[in-house]
């Protein structure tokens, strides 16, 4: 590929772009407490949340799992009336406000919800404010990133493989599981890992809908927003800073097999 000389008034405002991006996160980087950073790090409080963060994110990603890749195959393999209907719905999350999500999983599934009433009526199960409450919330608004990116690969995989495990004689289930998941595997391993950096970041729909109770709904998003909230501003750029790592760490994975474009 032959390099091409950038036109001035595209490479400027591309810069621009670019710094303004990267500005805040040096901005943290500069304002983080290097000298106090492991002690902070080591804090009950701060390894609570962690542990509590790293566990939902982790079922919110198992929970979409089982529902987003069955819905996506059905996305990219079935025609049927309202399918395009059926993908807007599964997006809304995506441009929802997180709080109004969290709104309306409270109408939904909160105890005077629309089924909500019926699971604590007839098995006395109540979601709201609960540690399953964060995995609802978190896998509400991270769901529809894993069935894009799986609903994208199976689009993209070549059918000749199903089609000629059919004409062996092989079953719709035995192909899905012996054909059609090999072929879209990084599909789904790039959707899951989307999904569960989206759930661990989650704030708006998991406040609303779970609260904030330490070592009980209480995520890193909450604990930065309840430092924050006291004052203390070194601590909240040490929570912020975990997030960061976090995600940089996993956009560094991501990046060879599955995002960076040739």
């Amino acid at each position: 590929m032959t390099r091409q000389r950038v036109p001035i008034a595209l490479l400027v405002p591309a810069i621009g772009g670019l710094i303004f991006l990267v500005l805040p996160l040096a901005g943290l980087l500069w304002r983080t407490p290097w000298t106090t950073l492991l002690s902070r790090l080591t804090e009950p409080g701060v390894v609570q949340a962690l542990r509590l963060s790293l566990l939902t994110a982790s079922l919110a990603t198992l929970l979409c799992l089982v529902l987003g890749v069955p819905l996506a195959w059905v996305l990219a393999r079935v025609t049927f009336p309202g399918r395009r209907v059926v993908r807007a719905l599964i997006t809304v999350p995506l441009v929802l406000p997180p709080v109004v999500g969290g709104i309306a999983l409270l109408l939904a599934l909160g105890r005077r919800g629309l089924i909500g009433s019926w699971l604590d009526s007839t098995f006395g199960i109540s979601l709201p404010f609960t540690t399953a409450g964060v995995v609802i919330a978190e896998a509400f608004v991270a769901l529809p990133f894993l069935v894009i990116s799986v609903e994208g690969a199976l689009r993209g995989a070549d059918t000749r493989f199903e089609e000629a495990a059919a004409t062996l004689g092989a079953t719709r289930w035995i192909t899905f599981t012996h054909v059609t998941l090999p072929l879209v595997a990084p599909g789904i391993a790039a959707g899951g890992v989307l999904c569960w950096a989206r759930a661990l970041g989650e704030f708006g729909a998991t406040i609303t809908f779970a609260g904030n109770y330490p070592g009980i709904t209480q995520t890193m998003p909450l604990a930065v927003y309840q430092t924050m909230e006291s004052g203390d501003l070194d601590g909240a750029v040490v929570l912020s800073l975990i997030l960061l790592v976090v995600s940089v760490t996993i956009l560094a994975g991501l990046r060879d097999r599955w995002l960076t474009a040739p």
